[in-house]
């Protein structure tokens, strides 16, 4: 079993359960499970960043490889440009005061559990013989946008788009993009200082991102979280929209046979495919499990509620900003708020309760059972530990607002009872 990986890669609270020791600890282990060879390491805008960008190099050299410290960059940057491994040191959208490990192949693909496994093995692994050393690269945020506004830009002359950039890894690149391919850009959050990374902005906070397009009386905004993984989204009239809805419109645009996405869609997206013809594969939450299911079933499409978004042809993983310049080429001349109104929306209620333990008791998982059984289709519970903060996040779903809440509660409760 693992000890440090949880649903995407090793995260904590810097100085807690996150230390430097740790991370140069993971930095000589990933070296030695990679056959010491180079890792090309981006990192977000936290001000911890830097001390454990170096925290980590010590340990590939230490291991004898070579670490390529590229700077501040986007997580779907790293995975693209991977050499014998892709490290990221971020924890996405947690706030500030986290910070973590994310790990690509060379391949720039998410690390599944058994690999996560034998890497923590080498974690106690005395140093190499001979030390390796540290190369530093400048320009991996230019060639990654260029990749992405060619592979998936399109003429957004006219548009005027509201971008969020959650004080993170997109602050300088993320306007960049939209403004080369001839938009007019209004950016936000787009001034880190280390402290201010996902603070009531970006993917994680819709709210500034709905005041700005409502200000400025802009077309539609997309927000980005810390790392750049994640986008969502909101129309002309600052209503936010999901990544289930994003991936909607991708979908019914890009003409796909198969789209894979996680227990937490909504079911509307679900019948919406089915009136189209198009088969969706469900996994666990998580994005490298819809990269798993993707590999699998030969598919190019897939996401999370969350805001994952995966488009394959010509990238290795999910991507906001390439998302969302793909929902920009979508619209064919309507507004967001048109071209997402074809996915019917179930309400959902969550709540995410904090608990002492996150193993569920049989109490709960035969409640939740026995309610699903009911609902028998046209509403559901979905109750699940969190991969990475100690929380069990509950889903209830139904056909109106009031019973969605009352179902939330109800179990929201029983967890309570039961964990907390």
């Amino acid at each position: 079993m693992r000890r440090y990986f949880g649903t995407d890669g090793v995260r904590g609270v810097v100085g807690e359960t996150l230390t430097v020791e740790l991370v140069e600890r993971l930095g000589s282990a990933v070296t030695r499970w990679s056959g010491g060879g180079r890792a090309f390491v981006g990192r977000d805008t936290r001000g911890s960043g830097p001390e454990l960008e170096e925290a980590f190099a010590r340990g590939v050299v230490a291991a004898g490889g070579t670490a390529v410290l590229a700077g501040v960059l986007p997580t779907p940057a790293v995975a693209l440009l991977a050499l014998d491994v892709g490290v990221v040191i971020s924890a996405s959208h947690n706030p500030p005061e986290y910070n973590g490990v994310k790990l690509f192949t060379g391949e720039g693909r998410k690390l599944n559990d058994a690999q996560e496994e034998r890497i923590e093995a080498h974690l106690g692994a005395p140093p190499a013989d001979e030390p390796g050393s540290i190369d530093r690269v400048a320009v991996a945020p230019d060639g990654y946008l260029s990749h992405v506004v060619e592979r998936f830009g399109t003429d957004l002359t006219g548009l005027r788009i509201g971008v969020d950039c959650a004080n993170g890894a997109y602050s300088a690149i993320g306007p960049e993009a939209f403004r080369r391919l001839g938009a007019e850009v209004v950016a936000v959050a787009d001034r880190p200082d280390g402290r201010n990374i996902n603070v009531e902005c970006g993917a994680t906070d819709l709210r500034l991102l709905s005041r700005t397009v409502r200000e400025h009386g802009l077309d539609l905004g997309f927000a980005f979280d810390g790392d750049g993984d994640r986008v969502l989204a909101v129309d002309g009239d600052g209503t936010p929209l999901d990544g289930d809805q994003l991936l909607a419109v991708l979908a019914l645009a890009l003409d796909v046979d198969l789209v894979a996405v996680t227990v937490m869609t909504n079911l509307g997206f679900h019948r919406l495919m089915a009136d189209h013809g198009i088969r969706v594969v469900t996994t666990d939450v998580g994005d490298r499990y819809v990269l798993d299911a993707l590999d699998r079933e030969g598919g190019l499409l897939g996401g999370e509620q969350s805001g994952h978004l995966i488009y394959l042809r010509d990238h290795v993983t999910g991507d906001g900003l390439a998302a969302a310049l793909l929902v920009c080429g979508a619209l064919g001349g309507r507004t967001l708020a048109e071209a997402a109104a074809v996915m019917p929306r179930f309400p959902q209620a969550k709540e995410d309760v904090h608990v002492a333990r996150r193993e569920l008791t049989p109490a709960i998982r035969e409640e939740v059972d026995a309610l699903n059984a009911k609902l028998d289709g046209d509403g559901r519970i979905l109750v699940r530990p969190s991969g990475t903060e100690p929380v069990i996040r509950v889903l209830a779903e139904a056909p109106d607002e009031g019973a969605a809440r009352d179902l939330c509660g109800s179990i929201g409760a029983l967890v309570r009872r039961e964990l907390g």
